[in-house]
C-alpha cells in the first residue's frame, strides 16, 4: 500500500491496509494462502527471498507487517520484510520467543497480576529451564518496582490492564525507571487487553509489544496465536533469529484467519467498549454486586492513567473512532460465596462459560478455577482473585439482550435480587471514600476448591 506519507492514516484506516499490497502476480487485493513449505531456487542459494515456509511466508508477512505497523513500528519493509512483526502459534509461543532472549540465571521483572500462562510459564518452566531468577512485583507503584530492579535484570514483563484484576501500570513510568537502572534490559507489554488501537506501547518506551492475537486481533475465537513488534532494528533480527530457529511459528490458514479478523477491528473495538461501560454501570448499581472494576468507570482508582494512556496518537493528533477506549473486559466481586458465583455462572445464557476473550461472542469465567488455577493459591488470594469475582469478555451482541442475560444469572444466584441505587460502599471515588488500589480486592476472601489437576499442569 502507498499513500501520502505526510499525511498519516487514521487507525480506522489503517487496519484495512497497513502493511498489505495487492498479489504482484495476480493483483489480488486480499493476500492468498500460500501453504507451500519450500521454493524454487534459480541456482544454489539464489532464491527470491523465500526458501522455506518456516523462514518465511508471504500470508504470515503480510499479518506481520499488518500489526507492526499498528503497533507503531517504524521499521521499513526494505530493512525488514515484516517490519519489526513476528507471528506464532500461540500468545505463550510468542514469549518463549521473548524469553529465548535472555541467558542462563538472567533477573526477570514481572508484574504479580498476569495471565495464569505466563505466570506459569516463568515459575514453572523458565525458572527450571533456563534458571530465570523471577520477581513478581504490583508495578502500580513505580517505588516497589524500582526495588525490584537491579542492574542485572534483563526482561520486564508487564500487562496492562492486568489479568484479571484489570490494574494498570503507567507505561512511561516503569520504562523510564528501568532504563535507568539498566539501558540495555528488555522491556515487554503484554498488549492483548488493550489492542494498538487503545495502547501501543511502543510509544512509552517499551521495546516490545506483545500480543496474544487468539483474542481481539483474530477476534472470532477460531485461530490461536501470538505476535511481538519491536520499533528497534537490530532487536527485530535477534527475534527473526529466535523465531526461526525455535520454530513455533503461525501458520498460513491462522495467518490469513487473524489478518481477515484485524479488518474489523475498529469497527469492533468502539461496539466492545461502548457496549462494556454501559455493562459495568449498570453492575455498578446492582445489589448483586459488591465490587466492579473497569478502566472505563469513574470508580477505579486509575481511571485518570486510563484517560491518559488507553488513546494513542497515531499522528496528526488521530485516535480510533467510537468510544471504547477503555476495551471490552470487566471483572466484578458477585454478592456472596462460591455457590453464588456458580449458580450465576451456570444460569447466563447469551455469555457463554469459557476461557479465553476478544470475541465476537460474549464470554464469562470464574479466573480462580479457570484462567488462573495455575497461579499458587497464596498469590491468587494475594491478588484478590477470590471465589467471587467473576470476569467477562463483552462481545458485539446487543447490549440490553447482555444486561438481560446478567440479570437471569443474578436472580438465579440471589433468588430474585435486582438493580436498585448503589451505596457509597459499593461505588468508590466519592469524597468520603476517595479510590484506592486495595479496593479493586473485595472484603473476604474464600477459599477455592481444590484445582483439578489438569488445570493445575
Amino acid at each position: 500500500m502507498s499513500h501520502d506519507a505526510s499525511r498519516p492514516l487514521h487507525p480506522d484506516t489503517q487496519v484495512i491496509h497497513a502493511g498489505q499490497h495487492p498479489e504482484p502476480v495476480t493483483g489480488a487485493v486480499m493476500p492468498p494462502i500460500f501453504t507451500s513449505s519450500t521454493y524454487a531456487q534459480r541456482s544454489p542459494g539464489e532464491h527470491t527471498g523465500f526458501e522455506y515456509s518456516r523462514s518465511h511466508n508471504p500470508t504470515r508477512y503480510a499479518l506481520e507487517r499488518m500489526v507492526a505497523k499498528l503497533e507503531g513500528s517504524t521499521i521499513d519493509e526494505k530493512d525488514d520484510p515484516s517490519c519489526g512483526g513476528f507471528a506464532f502459534a500461540s500468545g505463550l509461543a510468542a514469549m518463549d520467543c521473548v524469553c529465548q532472549l535472555l541467558s542462563a540465571g538472567d533477573h526477570v521483572v514481572c508484574m504479580d497480576d498476569v495471565y495464569g500462562g505466563s505466570n506459569r510459564q516463568l515459575q514453572r518452566v523458565k525458572a527450571r529451564s533456563q534458571g530465570l531468577n523471577n520477581t513478581f512485583v504490583d508495578m502500580t507503584d513505580p517505588a516497589r518496582f524500582a526495588a525490584a530492579m537491579t542492574p542485572k535484570t534483563a526482561l520486564v514483563w508487564v500487562e496492562t490492564p492486568t489479568n484479571p484484576t484489570l490494574k494498570l501500570i503507567d507505561l512511561a513510568a516503569i520504562a523510564k525507571i528501568a532504563k535507568a537502572k539498566n539501558a540495555n534490559c528488555l522491556l515487554a507489554c503484554d498488549n492483548t487487553f488493550a489492542t494498538p488501537l487503545n495502547q501501543r506501547p511502543l510509544d512509552h518506551g517499551f521495546d516490545i509489544a506483545h500480543h496474544s492475537g487468539t483474542k481481539y486481533l483474530s477476534g472470532h475465537s477460531d485461530a490461536v496465536n501470538g505476535l511481538l513488534v519491536t520499533g528497534d532494528l537490530e532487536l527485530a533480527r535477534k527475534i527473526r533469529f529466535h523465531q526461526n530457529a525455535i520454530g513455533a511459528v503461525l501458520g498460513p490458514f491462522d495467518s490469513y484467519l487473524v489478518l481477515r479478523g484485524i479488518k474489523t477491528l475498529a469497527l469492533r473495538m468502539a461496539r466492545h467498549g461502548e457496549s462494556a461501560l454501559k455493562i459495568a454501570q449498570w453492575l455498578e448499581q446492582h445489589q448483586g454486586v459488591e465490587r466492579v472494576v473497569y478502566p472505563g468507570l469513574p470508580s477505579h482508582p486509575q481511571h485518570a492513567l486510563a484517560k491518559k494512556q488507553m488513546a494513542p496518537s497515531y499522528g496528526a493528533g488521530l485516535r480510533p473512532a467510537g468510544p471504547g477506549n477503555f476495551g471490552g473486559m470487566i471483572t466484578f466481586y458477585i454478592e456472596g460465596g462460591l455457590d453464588e458465583a456458580r449458580r450465576f455462572l451456570e444460569s447466563v445464557q447469551l455469555f457463554t462459560l469459557a476461557e479465553s476473550l476478544g470475541g465476537v461472542e460474549s464470554l464469562i469465567e470464574h479466573p480462580a478455577i479457570m484462567t488462573h488455577a495455575s497461579v499458587p493459591p497464596d498469590m491468587r488470594r494475594d491478588l484478590g482473585i477470590s471465589d467471587t469475582l467473576i470476569r467477562l469478555s463483552v462481545g458485539i451482541e446487543h447490549v440490553d439482550d447482555l444486561i438481560a442475560d446478567l440479570e437471569r444469572g443474578f436472580k438465579a444466584a440471589h433468588g430474585g435480587m435486582t438493580t436498585a441505587s448503589a451505596s457509597p460502599a459499593r461505588v468508590r471515588g466519592n469524597a468520603a471514600n476517595p479510590p484506592s488500589l486495595s479496593n479493586i480486592r473485595p472484603a473476604h476472601q474464600t477459599s477455592t476448591p481444590a484445582i483439578p489437576p489438569i488445570l493445575s499442569l
